[in-house]
This record gives C-alpha cells, structure tokens and sequence, in this order.
C-alpha cells in the first residue's frame, strides 16, 4: 500500500513538472510569435501583422516613416547666422539687448546678431529663407549645415511680396529638398518642422498636424514686428523664430510649406508659406535670374458679408478698392495699369477673365497667376453699373 501511494505521488510529481515545462514552451512561443515586442527580434512581420491591433502597426509605420524622412532632410537644411560689424550697431538695435559681448567688441569685429534657417533648392547652393531672418542692411550671411561645415553665403532676392528671401552658396555637390504639392493638404494631415529651433546652430525636430489651410493671418516673428500671411498653412508643430525658414514637411520626405510665423492671436499656433508660392520664386529665380510678379497697381480688401452689411453695399463678395490711412496708401496707383485702364477708389472687382473672386480666390491670388504683359478682362461694380474693363498687366517693380 505505501509503495502504491509513493508510485502515485512520483506519478503526480512527473506529470506536474512535464506540464510546467510544456506550459513554459507553449507560453514563450504564444508570446513570441504574436507579442509585439517580436518585431524587435523577427525579420519577417508578415506572419503576426494580421493578428496585431492595426492601429498600433499604423503608430509603428508613422514613427519609422518620420525618423527616415528626418535623416533624409537633414543634409539639406541649414542654419543661418546674420553679421553686422560692431561700429554698425545702435543702442536702439534690439539685439543689443541680448548679446553681453557688445561692450567688449571693437568696431571692425564681426557680431552675430541674428539667425534662422534655410534650405536647399538647388545642388548649386541656392537656399531659401524668410526674408525677415536676412533683411539686415550691411550684414554678412554665415550658414552651417548639419555636419558643423561653415560657408559664406549672398543675399540674391528678395520678395516684394511674401516673406520669402533666396541666398547663394558657392558649390554644386549640396543636396537640394523635394516638394510636394500644397494645393492637397488635408487638415489632420501630420507634418515635421526642421530647423535651429533652440538657436544651437543644429537641426532639431517638432512635429505635429495641419490644423488649417488658406490662412489669412496676422502673425508676428519676435516681440517687433508682425507681418501679414496670405494663404497660409495652420499647424501645431512647434515654429519659433530659430526654425524660421526652415522646411514643413509631410511623411514622404517632401517640403509642402516654410514655416514663417508664430500668431500673435493665440499660442502653440504656428503657420508656414505653401510650397506652391515658393517653387514660383524658385522658378523665376532659375530661369529670369529675378522674382517677377504681375501688377495690376491697386489697394484692396476683399469682401465677405459682414464688411458688406456695414457699408451698405449690394454685394457681399469682390475686391473692394480702397485707400489708407497713409498719404501715400491710394486706392489706384499713379500711372499704374488699373490707373490706365480707369479704375477708381470704391470700384468693386468681382471677376477676373470670368473668375469670381471671393475670401478664397482673392484678387492678389488670381493675378499671380497671369505673366506680366498679359491682357486680362476684369467686371467692375461701380454704384449701380457693372462694368467690364480689360487692362494689360505690367511687372511689378519695387
């Protein structure tokens, strides 16, 4: 009876560990063939990517497609530092406030007082930037790229229009970005912002989603000056003066904006020029050797329902023409084409060669697209007439 009892208890015994061990090999095969931690230490995802969540197979794809992009741009994007001698800066400078060395300096000594970041558009060297990052008088222009290589570089364009300015380096080896189309972006769409963003003179990255487009906005760059930004694209990617001019990019590695603003309406708010607008600037600079816009010659505001209910106007979309408050802000400039082709103060533009203009398709917008020299048929609302008047548009000198 006791050598039964001890056979069974022997049995119990075996049959327990051989479970334990099968348990063990059957648990470390389930948790290795569909945790997700094997795609750390599998090759071959097919076979598990079926059964796992799809939205966490979606967060995977999207943080390999940003690091890859990221290291794609990298060698493209580059900080710029903006030069001026010390003899040349006034207390009034507002970076003067901000550089402890200007008291130690001598007069013919160069000082960075300035900076943001830049592109290659171009493997000839030309870059892209803001225009407010070099709009320095008597300043010298230093960019380091990625790899901590300095070069001297000149200031070749300035758009009269955007905050766009171009830059050209000496060299053909740089490698140049690839742009997307800004015509399709899509609110939520995820975006990456490149640039000096911590003013180390290094590449850093912030990322975030489109939150709109076709923005008309009223943004500032720092605590002295705003701008006005037509066009542009909404995003919560961090933008701060250092990353200025710097490239948005989406997750195939193309450039589809240039961050420009941070808003002075709201905060985390940042907005950059639409890609479209840049590759034009680009465009001319390659192929006339200088930016040329078409110009009509009037100042406007263009019209929704609000503005056209106070002023009591019977319609309620078109370019309203108007002067400012300056002397020298009228309506219709001076021996401009509207001025010959007899346009006054208080005409309303509703169309442009049978394009209706409205807060979307402004005046300014519809006019980019025409070569100066073109011969363009606008509708005029004058009191009660409507009147159809056909203008040449010349280029726009500033």
């Amino acid at each position: 009876h006791m050598r039964f009892s001890r056979t069974i208890f022997f049995l119990v015994i075996l049959f327990a560990t051989a479970a334990g061990f099968f348990g063990g090999f059957l648990s470390l095969f389930i948790f290795s063939t569909f945790s997700p931690l094997s795609l750390l230490i599998r090759e071959d995802s097919s076979s598990f990517s079926s059964s796992m969540n799809p939205a966490l197979i979606g967060l995977i794809e999207e943080e390999s497609a940003t690091i890859e992009v990221v290291e794609e741009l990298r060698p493209s994007v580059v900080s710029i530092l903006v030069k001026k001698q010390a003899s040349d800066l006034s207390f009034e400078d507002p970076f003067l406030f901000f550089n402890d060395r200007l008291g130690e300096s001598k007069n013919d000594e160069w000082i960075t007082v300035g900076g943001g970041t830049g592109f290659f558009v171009t493997s000839g060297g030309l870059l892209v930037t803001n225009k407010h990052v070099v709009d320095q008088e008597n300043a010298q222009f230093v960019i380091v790229t990625d790899d901590d290589i300095e070069f001297s570089a000149t200031l070749v364009a300035k758009d009269p229009f955007f905050d766009i300015a171009l830059l050209q380096v000496e060299g053909n080896t740089f490698l140049p970005v690839r742009f997307g189309d800004s015509r399709h972006l899509r609110v939520g769409q995820t975006v990456i912002a490149i640039g000096n963003s911590l003013s180390e003179f290094r590449n850093t990255v912030t990322k975030g989603v489109i939150s709109g487009v076709h923005r008309s906005v009223q943004a500032g760059t720092d605590l002295y000056d705003t701008e006005w930004i037509e066009e542009a694209i909404q995003t919560d990617a961090a933008i701060n003066p250092g990353n200025s001019g710097g490239p948005l990019i989406n997750l195939f590695g193309e450039v589809i904006g240039m961050n420009t603003a941070i808003s002075s309406q709201g905060q985390g708010i940042g907005f950059a020029i639409p890609s479209e607008n840049i590759q034009a600037v680009v465009n001319d600079m390659n192929t006339m050797g200088r930016i040329v816009y078409p110009w009509l010659g009037v100042r406007f505001v263009m019209l929704d329902e609000m503005m056209a209910k106070e002023l009591d106007l019977s319609v309620s979309q078109g370019a309203l023409l108007v002067s400012g408050d300056k002397e020298n802000e009228v309506a219709v400039i001076s021996e401009s084409p509207a001025d010959e082709a007899g346009l006054l103060k208080g005409d309303i533009i509703l169309s442009v060669n049978d394009q209706v203009l409205d807060i979307r398709n402004t005046l300014a917008k519809v006019i980019r697209a025409f070569e100066p020299g073109v011969e363009v048929v606008l509708t005029i609302k004058r009191g009660q007439d409507l009147l159809t008047i056909t203008v040449q548009l010349a280029e726009y000198q500033p």
